[in-house]
């Protein structure tokens, strides 16, 4: 898992790129208006979306905690308690991490910002369309009358996020480095005895201890490591590339995980009892799914057929009819669904919502495998079939 401090400084990073500065379109997405929020800019919407967050957050920290549980861990000797806490003291002095995040600034982010800033070759062809291989050859000069005719002012709102933005960030990390010093005492005097752990405190207070102890986190983001971080990422990729068909071999080894749609009544009854259910919830999630593959692979065999099948006229013409026949039943159902005020969800009980919303991600993720189980099954054919 990252570090925290690494989770920051990659916080940091995206913080401080513009956000208006990117190299391709998002997916268009339909926004929908909650009426029930109210005004995006009142107190009360701020303080839902922090509740959420505050959720969304609380849920993380518990997973983590399940992950890394310390509840059966051994109580910790106060003595060598404290003195890992001199250790932590001497390792992360105040400061240092802002000290090394600091050592990026004029490295990374400024390069982040130079890239994705108005003048590069990358934001002046997205700006104008015109190709960057083309703007590449226009002499900087030229691409900053180009700029400034955009924005003359982009320099200065460059500055603008640095200096809103980095205070912010120090002061989150200041924040950090406490319960940072904390966690790391705990665990040093898990792993080292009282004896290490003087030895280890008298070489910090050594002239060359004590300088170690002030560059060590820095050091974390010298050129010298980032360079040659980044340049062993491309073998380490390519590895599990060449690897990849051999991976999915083994993989494929073991029967398939069954999916509820795959259960008898019987099993279903099992599993209720297990889980302390009404067995009619669990048939309902297995029916929903059994419904959602036979919708999937009819789409599915229809979209094969305008693929792979003659285009005469007649297939067309079912195709058509086909695509018209399934777009007015969903029309059909969509005006069924406003005219009756029981389909308006604000009139759901909460238990009823939550229980309609899980079956509507089960659907999403049946119509995911299903895709992913038809791709697999062309890639297959295809490698049986004569070219």
């Amino acid at each position: 898992m990252m570090s925290k401090f690494k989770l920051t400084l990659l916080a940091g990073a995206f913080a401080l790129t513009p956000l208006t500065a990117t190299a391709q379109e998002a997916p268009v997405a339909e926004i929908v208006a909650d009426d029930s929020q109210g005004d995006v800019n009142s107190e009360a919407y701020a303080a839902d979306a922090k509740a959420k967050m505050q959720k969304e957050m609380d849920q993380a920290i518990a997973l983590v905690e399940k992950m890394f549980d310390t509840s059966s861990l051994p109580p910790i000797e106060p003595a060598r308690l404290t003195l890992a806490q001199q250790t932590m003291n001497a390792l992360i002095p105040a400061g240092s991490l802002e000290k090394m995040i600091d050592n990026l600034y004029g490295k990374m982010f400024k390069t982040i910002m130079g890239e994705l800033g108005g003048q590069s070759d990358l934001m002046l062809s997205i700006k104008t369309g015109v190709e960057s291989d083309k703007i590449a050859t226009l002499d900087e000069a030229t691409k900053t009358r180009i700029a400034d005719m955009f924005d003359p002012h982009r320099k200065e709102r460059e500055d603008q996020i640095t200096r809103v933005l980095k205070p912010l960030i120090s002061e989150a990390l200041t924040d950090l480095e406490r319960p940072m010093r904390g966690g790391m005492a705990k665990a040093y005097a898990r792993k080292f005895s009282a004896a290490q752990l003087t030895d280890l405190n008298t070489f910090l207070a050594t002239p060359t201890g004590s300088f170690y102890a002030s560059e060590w986190m820095e050091l974390q983001a010298d050129p010298e490591v980032m360079v040659a971080v980044m340049k062993a990422l491309p073998p380490m990729v390519t590895k599990f590339m060449d690897r990849g068909p051999q991976i999915e071999k083994d993989m494929k080894e073991l029967p398939k995980e069954k999916q509820l749609s795959d259960f008898s009544d019987k099993e279903l009854a099992a599993l209720a009892k297990l889980m302390k259910v009404d067995v009619k919830v669990l048939k309902e999630q297995r029916d929903m799914w059994k419904t959602e593959s036979v919708e999937a692979t009819a789409v599915d065999a229809a979209a094969d057929a305008a693929d792979y099948a003659e285009p005469t006229d007649a297939a067309a013409d079912a195709a058509g009819d086909a695509a018209d026949a399934a777009a007015e039943a969903a029309a059909a159902a969509s005006d069924y669904a406003v005219d009756d005020p029981a389909y308006d969800r604000g009139n759901w009980s909460a238990a009823d919502l939550k229980h309609v919303e899980d079956l509507e991600a089960a659907s999403g993720n049946a119509a995911v495998a299903a895709a992913e189980a038809q791709e697999e099954a062309v890639a297959n054919a295809r490698k049986k079939l004569p070219d």
